[in-house]
C-alpha cells in the first residue's frame, strides 16, 4: 500500500476537524439552552424568594409589638 501523501493527510485532519467543530457547535447549543432554562429557573425562584419575604414582613407588621420584640425561648 502507497503512503497517503500530504494533500491525503491534510484532507483527512480537515474532514476530522470538521466533525469535532460540528459536535463542539452541538454541544455549545445544548449548553446554552441549559444556560437559558437555568436563568429562568433563577429568575423564578427569586422573585418566588422576594413575594415571600414580603409575605414575611407583612405578617411580622401585624404582630403586637410586644411579641415582636420578645426574646424568644431556645431550647
Amino acid at each position: 500500500m502507497a503512503n497517503p501523501s500530504q494533500t491525503d493527510l491534510i484532507a483527512e485532519r480537515v474532514e476530522r476537524l470538521l466533525v469535532r467543530y460540528g459536535e463542539l457547535q452541538r454541544t455549545n447549543a445544548l449548553l446554552m439552552q441549559q444556560l437559558d432554562t437555568l436563568t429562568h429557573e433563577r429568575d423564578s425562584l427569586k422573585s418566588r424568594l422576594s413575594a415571600a419575604r414580603a409575605r414575611v414582613d407583612a405578617l411580622l407588621e401585624r404582630l403586637p409589638e410586644s411579641l415582636a420584640s420578645a426574646p424568644k425561648d431556645t431550647p
